[in-house]
């Protein structure tokens, strides 16, 4: 995102929106929504009880396929552009870090704790009306899911400015040392294997640091023969790395807890959105595409949190109704995806009604001044301690309830972001850019 130009002593412009990361995201967001209906297949058993299976990751031959489409490196790296350009923003406005990270959390996690309280509230009615146990935990894990994104998103997010300020100093040399603490929490995991649960921070902040590559545009980045390079040359080490069999050629055992794998994909994929911008670009020029992304942007973290756990519930319920239930991976089951995924989209219209809203930047009236770093570094242990236990015991139904009062909590803490650090001065004629005004575009964030 580039300012545009402008006159002398005339109004500061409105930054421009980059169309490409808009579609980026688009992609991404409807690439795992999809895929999350093709992996998740609930299974009752004769002796009444029920158990998952990932279709897709038990077959071999989906291993090369998801080495290509899987996209978490790139909204990590979309993250990066946009947070290092809203961090810059808001910095110009005379905002701290503090002021950032508020308006980060209370952004993320207003849908995440309505989220965690919907689902507690309705496995809780589920256990009370009947439903074993075991299933319960099932759904509660398994629905559960995409909340680790949203943690490690948290990390990589909050420490941004910091990670920024390092970036305008040494921008390579700040990503070799992510990177090689990366690659000693590999070396070190099989000795301790909690120890690969710091890349959850090292990893995803690596892979943001590229967007900060990214966002500096020619200051940094290499040219177009080169960007191809980097594209094959990460990629053909991934694969020795594979064939050494150092680490799984399936992306998905990759991802949780996260590995050097994901790094080198984070690197072809952001050489890959610079090679490919210019057709990008021209694709999301499209009046229509631009209508459906922007659409899509302003309710993206309310599509992502609750697909799954739709789609789980919905699956759940089909299981106690005499509706066909095709083998996994049978033709049947393959065909009766479409169905799935229509379903999943039906159920999240009345939800982004009642919810989405909640992603709208919560801005005071007035000019309070912003909260207490105390009050904001609290709210973020509130939000970490029970994501942290989730990922190293699992996602429970008790879990559930106590994550919906910390985020809660954490919510209470923030308050509003003060509307000094949202609303655009007057013009001044300055050569700072203003934040954007609300509401939020799907790649300009507080």
């Amino acid at each position: 995102m580039v300012p545009q130009q402008r006159s002398a002593g005339s109004p500061a412009p409105m930054p421009d929106r980059d169309p490409v990361i808009d579609l980026a995201r688009f992609f991404c967001l409807v690439l795992v929504v999809v895929a999350h209906t093709m992996m998740v297949s609930p299974v009752l058993h004769p002796d009444g009880t029920v158990t998952t299976e990932n279709i897709l990751g038990n077959q071999r031959w989906f291993e090369p396929v998801v080495w290509v489409l899987q996209i978490m490196p790139l909204f990590f790296v979309a993250g990066g552009i946009t947070g290092l350009q809203s961090w810059r923003r808001l910095r110009a406005r005379g905002g701290t870090g503090v002021d950032f990270m508020q308006g980060r959390l209370l952004r993320l996690i207003r849908p995440a704790a309505v989220l965690l309280a919907a689902m507690f509230l309705g496995l809780s009615a589920a256990r009370l009306a009947g439903v074993a146990p075991q299933v319960i935990e099932l759904l509660a894990s398994g629905a559960g899911m995409p909340l680790w994104f949203l943690a490690a998103y948290l990390a990589a997010q909050l420490n941004l400015p910091w990670l920024a300020a390092l970036h305008d100093r040494a921008p390579w040399l700040t990503f070799a040392g992510l990177a090689s603490l990366v690659v000693t929490v590999d070396c070190l995991r099989g000795v301790l294997p909690p120890l690969a649960y710091l890349n959850m921070v090292f990893l995803w902040c690596a892979v943001q640091q590229l967007g900060f590559i990214v966002t500096d545009g020619r200051r940094l980045q290499p040219g177009r023969p080169a960007r191809f390079g980097i594209v094959v040359a990460s990629n053909m080490l991934l694969g020795l790395l594979v064939l050494l069999g150092l680490y799984s050629g399936n992306m998905l055992v990759n991802l949780n807890p996260p590995n050097v794998t994901l790094l080198l994909l984070g690197i072809s994929q952001a050489a890959a959105l610079q090679l490919f911008r210019p057709g990008l670009s021209r694709i999301a020029s499209l009046a229509f595409v631009r209508r459906m992304i922007g659409l899509a942007g302003r309710r993206s973290m309310t599509v992502y949190l609750w697909h799954l756990p739709l789609l789980a519930a919905m699956s759940g319920l089909l299981l106690l109704t005499d509706f066909p239930q095709p083998a996994g991976g049978s033709t049947a089951w393959w065909w009766g995806r479409p169905l799935v995924l229509l379903g999943v989209v039906a159920l999240l219209l009345p939800v982004l009604a009642l919810f989405g809203r909640l992603e709208e930047r919560p801005t005071a009236s007035g000019t309070p001044r912003s909260r207490p770093a105390a009050a904001v570094l609290l709210a973020a242990v509130a939000v970490f301690v029970p994501a942290i236990d989730a990922a190293l015991n699992g996602l429970t139904l008790g879990l559930l309830g106590g994550g919906a009062a910390c985020f809660a909590l954490a919510v209470a803490l923030l308050g509003r972001i003060p509307a000094r650090l949202t609303t655009p001065p007057e013009p001044s004629g300055g050569s700072e850019p203003p934040l954007p005004r609300p509401p939020l575009s799907a790649n300009v964030e507080p």
